[in-house]
């Protein structure tokens, strides 16, 4: 049986090999990779999630290579499906929070044969139910919300997300109230500014990714919605799974929280 080579096209994912006891494992990552930092820096990079440089990934010759349906192109994992000795592509979905315990699982499928992992695994998914049970719907009073990930244009979140999944925990419902299927635009629509409903957002967050909000953009945030709470947020917490998820459940009870600035 060859060595295991692990190559990660994901930032959740790679956070989460790392997490399992799978860094020396780890041949291969993106650009956006970048935690745990302090174990990353000789992992060679492979391009972005969306542009794959195919070529150098191939000759780092992995065993397995994770993706999502979400973050990574049809047509990146249908090419390397083609190769000659084909790595074993592992495809992830996670939409919700609770799917990070089945995302842990699939992890134990694939690598609980190495020393460590199923221990580490089963900590994880500990912990992950600990917060999962402190991070409860219907205990709040419900609050319409606008979470915006990107700018010139506008843009947020469906609400089949992970990210307005997360938010419903407490009860934190994201506006428009659309679903986007399961890949593609429609999961991220555009809001052009003259949507009647703005008007009832009462909190509005801006994501520090992909686009990195900062408070020079609070007040035409404001200006969008003239009757919501204005509020930074930390975007890694709040999208990544996996080992994140644990934080950011933590933090998403934090925020929830915290009162009317």
């Amino acid at each position: 049986m060859p060595a295991l080579r692990i190559a990660s096209l994901v930032p959740s994912l790679t956070e989460l090999v790392v997490a399992l006891g799978l860094r020396d494992q780890l041949i291969a990552r993106t650009g956006f990779c970048i935690h745990p930092a302090a174990l990353l820096g000789d992992v060679p990079k492979v391009g972005g999630t969306k542009d794959v440089n195919l070529s150098k990934l191939q000759r780092l010759a992995p065993t397995h290579v994770l993706v999502n349906i979400d973050e990574n192109r049809r047509d990146t994992v249908e090419a390397i499906r083609a190769w000659p000795d084909a790595p074993r592509i592992v495809v992830t979905h996670p939409q919700r929070p609770d799917d990070n315990l089945a995302l842990v699982d699939l992890m134990v499928e694939q690598f609980g044969a190495q020393p460590g992992v199923r221990e580490r695994a089963a900590a994880l998914t500990q912990s992950l139910r600990d917060e999962l049970a402190l991070t409860q719907p219907g205990l709040r009073l419900p609050r319409q919300v606008l979470y915006l990930i990107w700018r010139d244009p506008w843009m947020t979140v469906a609400r089949d997300t992970y990210i307005a999944a997360m938010l419903a925990r407490v009860d934190w419902h994201t506006r428009p109230d659309v679903h986007g299927g399961a890949a593609g635009a429609a999961r991220y629509p555009v809001v052009h500014g003259d949507e009647p409903w703005l008007a009832g957002v009462q909190q509005l967050l801006l994501s520090s990714e992909p686009y990195n909000f900062g408070p020079e953009h609070l007040a035409a945030a404001q200006a969008l919605c003239p009757n919501a709470q204005v509020r930074l947020v930390d975007g890694e917490l709040l999208s990544w799974y996996g080992a994140r998820a644990v934080a950011g459940l933590r933090y998403l009870r934090e925020i929830a929280a915290a009162p009317p600035l």
